[in-house]
């Protein structure tokens, strides 16, 4: 069957407000407009095109009327953020919101992708093609769309909404930290709406997984496992072996489970869940809402791929190394191990169990980084309402719940600075079809940018007004 023919019947299957679309709709084309040239300029490390892109959508933003006083491209370590502000006409009524995202992708290879370059724009079979088109451009986008249109057509804010783009979150994330500190007086709002979080899915045959909103997100930090030894000629092997000793520790946290726990963020998440999921996942879920304690119930819900990572810290082994000559018993062995860490949970903590987990004082844990506790954010009534009748104004009857990321954005430096921020945004793909962020032949189907615009209209209307 032809892709083209496939995502017709995909679209047909799904509930009326997502089928329909109205036609030649300026905004949704410059939306359009505005992806196709994020994703043409190939925004990635070493290439140092951000700048390029910050200039070029400070541009859309002067040409809609936002004075030059209000738009800020900030350069910073080969890259730059830009921060925009649209002011609320006469006193504001709040503090200001901030709209995030971020300019930059990760990297892509030619002859990686089936059909496609991935830094050449592509509409086909009813998709847009290219790296960026999930993780973020299209979100860059649809808010930027969303505010240009709002502004165009009078609306007023009764607050300042600020717009903040930073342009290194899928490396070392500096722009955010920036922003949460040496730009505070340019980004002192009450909260942030993060386009890269959020979002909803719907199965092939048409029914909606739901949409989520990020709340929480897990923190980052990665260790070194560690082991010394006198080495030695290796035709006199002996009992004592650096790699051997750390392949026992690398088995240990193999088999290893921490605690399963729920936060405020997870516990609404698996009580959305559990209304709509039959078979043994539901029946684990509602046993584990009901029994916390329920060990088995969260080890099953863990077990499941879609689920992995939402029960409790996970560690991994991510990287290998040792020995240094073919003849040589290895004097040293080291292993990287990547935690995600549950929010609120110091990761001087995870240090201490992952030593008890190594049990052994040959193998020395330490840390690798200096990240700090990622914090979850309140649930907070007026943001979830506002995203709630953003997706039911699109997609009726959708399940809307609170949702913990496994992974880390630009919202942890915020959170950390005290300000919440919520994963907002409302497109959708559909699963696991179109699940290709970072990988080949990233896609996005077009009627999903165009809800999205819609969305963060009804969104910031709610929000701002």
């Amino acid at each position: 069957m032809a892709a083209r023919t496939l995502l017709k019947i995909l679209l047909l299957a799904l509930p009326a407000a997502v089928q329909a679309t109205p036609q030649n709709d300026q905004w949704h084309a410059k939306a359009r407009a505005l992806l196709e040239h994020a994703v043409n300029v190939p925004t990635v490390a070493g290439r140092d095109r951000v700048p390029e892109l910050a200039n070029w959508l400070a541009d859309q933003y002067r040409a809609a009327g936002i004075p030059d006083a209000d738009i800020h491209v900030m350069p910073y370590e080969k890259t730059a953020a830009l921060i925009v502000r649209w002011r609320a006409p006469g006193k504001p009524a709040a503090k200001p919101i901030m709209v995030m995202a971020h300019m930059d992708v990760v990297e892509a290879k030619r002859e990686d992708w089936s059909d496609t370059d991935p830094f050449v724009f592509t509409e086909k079979d009813g998709y847009y093609y290219g790296r960026g088109t999930t993780d973020i451009k299209s979100g860059i986008a649809a808010t930027t769309a969303a505010i240009l249109k709002l502004k165009a057509s009078g609306f007023a804010p009764r607050r300042d909404i600020i717009v903040f783009y930073t342009g290194d979150e899928e490396t070392v994330g500096i722009g955010a930290t920036l922003g949460a500190t040496k730009w505070h007086d340019l980004l002192d709002v009450e909260y942030g709406l993060n386009a890269d979080g959020g979002g909803g899915g719907f199965t092939p045959d048409g029914r909606a997984l739901g949409f989520t909103m990020q709340s929480a997100e897990k923190t980052f930090a990665d260790y070194t496992f560690t082991v010394k030894n006198r080495g030695g000629h290796s035709s006199k092997p002996r009992a004592d072996n650096a790699i051997y000793q750390l392949a026992n520790a690398l088995h240990r946290l193999e088999t290893y489970r921490f605690e399963p726990v729920l936060n405020e963020t997870t516990r609404a998440y698996f009580a959305g869940r559990e209304k709509n999921e039959t078979g043994a996942l539901g029946d684990a879920m509602r046993a584990w809402l009901k029994n916390p304690a329920d060990g088995k119930a969260a080890d099953f819900i863990e077990a499941d791929e879609g689920e992995v990572g939402l029960t409790r810290t996970r560690c991994v082994a991510t990287l290998l190394s040792g020995g240094h000559a073919d003849n040589a018993l290895p004097q040293t062995a080291t292993a990287n191990i990547n935690c995600r860490i549950m929010p609120g949970v110091s990761p001087d903590a995870v240090r201490a169990e992952l030593e008890k987990v190594a049990a052994d004082p040959g193998v020395a844990v330490t840390r690798a980084d200096k990240y700090v506790t990622s914090l979850a954010s309140p649930l907070r009534a007026d943001v979830v309402a506002a995203f709630t009748e953003a997706v039911h104004t699109h997609h009726p009857g959708a399940p809307v719940f609170p949702e913990m990321s496994t992974g880390a954005s630009d919202a942890r430096a915020f959170r950390e600075a005290g300000i919440p921020v919520y994963g907002v945004d409302g497109g959708w793909s559909i699963v696991p079809t179109d699940l290709r962020a970072h990988g080949r032949d990233e896609r996005l189907p077009v009627k999903a940018l165009d809800d999205n615009v819609d969305h963060w209209v009804v969104l910031l209307k709610k929000l701002g007004g």
